[in-house]
């Protein structure tokens, strides 16, 4: 059940304010769409997506287990916040 909670908990602040929640918010903002049409789209194109992380992970499991990924993804997410700060300094 933990397990649960963490990857819950990891995949839902990592979406909190992603470029997908803002397109959904956008569609919301459309008075015309109906909100549970744009909810359903939402969900699932989530649910898809992360269908398609999770096979992809399983096939690559194999080859990555010799490469420190969270080392590497960690190096990734700094190197994308530094780019962001930057660029918000040197248009």
């Amino acid at each position: 059940m933990s397990q649960l909670l963490v990857i819950f908990a990891t995949v839902f602040f990592a979406e909190l304010g992603d470029k997908t929640q803002l397109a959904t918010v956008l569609y919301a903002a459309d008075s015309q769409q109906s909100r549970w049409l744009i909810f359903f789209a939402a969900a699932g194109a989530l649910v898809l997506s992360t269908a398609i992380a999770v096979v992809a992970g399983t096939f690559a499991q194999e080859y990555l287990k010799t490469i420190p990924l969270k080392l590497i993804a960690g190096l990734g997410f700094i190197a994308i916040g530094a780019w962001t700060v930057w660029s918000h300094y040197h248009p």
